[in-house]
């Protein structure tokens, strides 16, 4: 097989980890990474590397530094200027800017991610960074100053929650991992961080930045099994924030492990079924493409993906032409290839569980309406555009979190705010339509069922400044820029009556600059 020479990967061991500030060298068993990326003729997945086995002794350890770094609010880093926090995050993106090419093609050898998504994905994480420091400017900019009210005065501020156990997931290995990493650290929390088990190579050359740029036991690094790895560290209760990007079924039950639930803070993005809903008078050309790119990109691996479309009876037929012809159209390749749509799934029993969605649709009453639809090789399933969906499928309960699309059709929109309104996701929807006397009771709707509407669009995350949340089983919390700040941290302030005794001394902690909280600094 022909691979660019700039994408040939030799097959490396991570002996290191990261603990209390040390890249230890690991000694014991090691877990071999795959890619189900063929690097041969004849297929067979390709070793990439090595990671280590950690287990439950070594968890505890990095639960002990990331403790000790915070201690109880008194530690270093929870205590540290804010510019000096800044500081440390800065030392830390530019030495990570400079790891760029390798990063990306880590991802997409682990993941299987095109070469234009994971330069972007790498890219935005870098801009998110730099957005998180400038909004973490304003927001303590903002809290410089002193009100009063009652003849009591108050600087307020946000302080840091403690100790954070952070999962990232396989789909945004990177940029999601980082949009709870980044704001956690900032905000004066310790971190403990366990890689996604797809994905986790591609951390390897950030590592030593990671070392470098922050204290001590401020951020740990973990490999191994979450299974083996999680639990001790909640069960020791101990965790002041669970942050969490995937499914929750393993947010429930790491939930379940810690003793003291009620102090236990959450920050979820779990599961969605995002609906795709096409009016009688949508553009279609504009509604297909949409529809393609929301269904389908990366696979449709992605939880703002399109995971069933709705379309109005009268357009159905129409609809179902163009948007089959599209999706045939799509090309499949590897992540380097050329105007490649289509990649390789990184999870090795994904495509027989796409099969058993397809098989159990089919058997009752559905069709395939693409030509090349449910096609298999070693490591794929060509996406099968299924209809009519109806709800004792599984495709309509599930999740499938890959190429399948269901295809729903639908008279009475009444019916469809229904389904909507009795789903257990609440996250995105994306509406195609024209009238405004239509759209605007149901926009008016739901927005109240869903956190975002997208009008004529397909879903997504971005822009990292806007909110990104859900209700019901889709997420606890939002992340964005400006709320990542504030999911990891709460509000604290130091008050005073207004008389001259403390107003001279107030006036001498300001003066003298002794204190980290009471300052009235600008930060340019």
């Amino acid at each position: 097989m022909n691979i660019p020479e700039q994408f040939q990967v030799k097959p490396f061991r991570q002996d290191t980890y990261l603990i209390d500030g040390e890249l230890r060298e690991w000694k014991g068993e090691f877990t071999n990474i795959y890619s189900t990326i063929s690097s041969t003729e004849k297929y067979e997945r390709t070793l990439l590397g090595s990671v280590p086995s950690l287990g439950k002794a070594d968890a505890l350890e990095a639960l002990h530094s990331a403790t000790e770094a915070y201690n109880k609010g008194k530690g270093l880093w929870p205590t540290m200027k804010v510019k000096d926090r800044i500081s440390a995050m800065l030392k830390f993106v530019k030495q990570m800017e400079k790891q760029r090419d390798e990063v990306v093609k880590l991802m997409m050898w682990e993941i299987g991610k095109n070469l234009d998504d994971s330069h972007k994905e790498f890219d935005r994480t870098v801009e998110y960074i730099y957005d998180t420091i400038n909004a973490y400017k304003e927001l303590d900019n903002e809290s410089s100053k002193f009100v009063q009210r009652d003849g009591v005065y108050a600087l307020i501020r946000r302080g840091p929650l403690g100790v954070v156990l952070c999962l990232g997931p396989y789909n945004y290995p990177l940029n999601e991992t980082f949009a709870l990493i980044i704001p956690a650290l900032i905000m004066g929390n310790t971190v403990i961080f366990k890689p996604a088990k797809h994905g986790v190579l591609l951390f390897t050359p950030l590592l030593e930045a990671f070392q470098n740029s922050f204290p001590r036991g401020v951020i740990n690094i973990l490999y191994g099994r979450g299974r083996t790895v999680a639990p001790p560290i909640m069960e020791s209760g101990k965790v002041d924030v669970l942050a969490l990007i995937g499914n929750s079924k393993t947010a429930i039950a790491l939930q379940d492990q810690h003793p003291k639930k009620n102090r236990l803070r959450l920050v979820f993005g779990l599961e969605a079924k995002n609906p795709g809903v096409i009016l009688p008078d949508a553009n279609l050309d504009l509604a297909v493409n949409e529809c393609v790119k929301g269904a389908l990109s990366f696979n449709g691996q992605r939880c703002t993906a399109l995971k069933i479309l709705y379309v109005h009876a009268k357009i159905k037929d129409e609809f179902l032409k163009r948007f089959a012809e599209k999706v045939d159209a799509l090309k499949f390749g590897n992540p380097w290839d050329e105007k490649v749509a289509l990649t390789p799934l990184p999870e090795v029993d994904k495509p027989a569980f796409l099969q058993e969605l397809i098989d159990d649709a089919l058997a009752k009453g559905a069709t395939i309406q693409n030509k090349k639809g449910g096609q298999r090789t070693d490591n794929f399933i060509f996406p099968a555009v299924l209809y009519p969906v109806t709800k004792e499928m599984r495709v309509y309960n599930e999740e499938q979190f890959g190429p399948l699309i269901p295809v729903k059709p639908f008279s009475n929109i009444n019916e469809i705010i229904d389904e909507i309104s009795d789903s257990k996701y609440g996250q995105q929807i994306s509406l195609f339509g024209e009238d405004p006397h239509e759209l605007s009771p149901l926009i008016d709707m739901l927005v109240n069922m869903l956190c975002r509407v997208n009008l004529n669009s397909l879903c997504q995350r971005g822009p990292d400044v806007f909110p990104f949340t859900g209700r019901k089983d889709s997420a606890v919390g939002t992340l964005s820029v400006h709320d990542a700040l504030r999911s990891f941290s709460i509000r604290t302030f130091v008050s005073f009556q207004n008389n001259d005794y403390n107003d001279r001394i107030v006036e001498n902690l300001l003066r003298t600059g002794a204190s980290n909280f009471i300052n009235t600094d600008f930060i340019l």
